[in-house]
């Protein structure tokens, strides 16, 4: 989606703000002992009680208003029985419709206690994030983002997720522009233009660059089981910068 009028961009505020705010409660609410399921009904009130709508259920079927993947699960993980555990990484993604617009982020939990690799793999999946962010600007490449990541990642000595991609977001929950590297992908000759509005979601590894879907048609898991972590935030590109929509103030 490009935004046209200031309309617009409230309205995607307002849905970045619900899905930012529901993140961040979860994230909260997340404690050994717990279900999967019920921290997923823990998001499913927040969304409804603002009139919102889960954009994975709402798209796609997804069984469950939010995607909840313990590890070595990454990604797309399903709402259930499992219990959470102290020392696991749990990835909460969180996207959702009001009013026809859509917003999309998403965070890693580490669940103490946990090592200082995993503490420092949290710390970093967010730097990643930002090293992409603080390259969206109209005219620049669309893989200016993903060079900014990449570089992050190899300075720092990680590996990145290279069949999981940023996307368009806005009017739908994945649209154009598809496939947006957060490595670097020379062969892409697209460019930011202003308005452009789209998600920057790097998963940053200790050593994996693929997920394989598992049986269950949903979760996706790092082929050598390694961990890994995913930050994810909304933003529209702007010609003072990239300004993020899923903030919870």
């Amino acid at each position: 989606m490009t935004i046209t009028s200031d309309d617009e961009l409230e309205a995607l505020r307002k849905i970045g703000r619900i899905v930012a705010r529901t993140l961040e409660a979860m994230g909260q609410a997340l404690e050994p002992g717990m279900t999967t399921k019920e921290l997923d009904d823990i998001g499913r009130a927040l969304l409804e009680a603002e009139g919102a709508r889960s954009a994975p259920e709402l798209a796609y079927g997804f069984p469950g208003a939010t995607c909840i993947s313990v590890g070595p699960d990454v990604a797309h993980g399903i709402p259930g029985d499992r219990r959470i555990a102290a020392g696991d990484l749990v990835n909460i993604d969180v996207s959702a419709e009001l009013d026809g617009f859509y917003g999309d982020t998403g965070a890693s939990f580490a669940v103490p206690p946990v090592s200082k690799t995993i503490e420092r793999l949290c710390r970093d999946g967010r730097r990643a994030m930002w090293s992409g962010i603080r390259a969206v600007r109209p005219g620049a490449p669309l893989n200016a983002i993903g060079k900014g990541v990449e570089g992050f990642a190899r300075k720092n000595g990680y590996t990145l997720i290279r069949n999981l991609a940023s996307h368009g977001v806005g009017r739908s929950l994945h649209e154009e522009p598809e496939g947006l590297a957060t490595w670097y992908d020379p062969a892409d000759r697209r460019t930011i233009g202003e308005g452009l509005v789209f998600t920057i979601e790097p998963f940053l590894a200790l050593g994996d660059d693929w997920v394989d879907e598992l049986d269950d048609g949903w979760t996706l898991r790092p082929s050598r089981g390694g961990p890994a972590v995913q930050y994810e935030h909304t933003l529209v590109a702007t010609k003072n910068g990239p300004v993020i929509l899923t903030l919870a103030a």
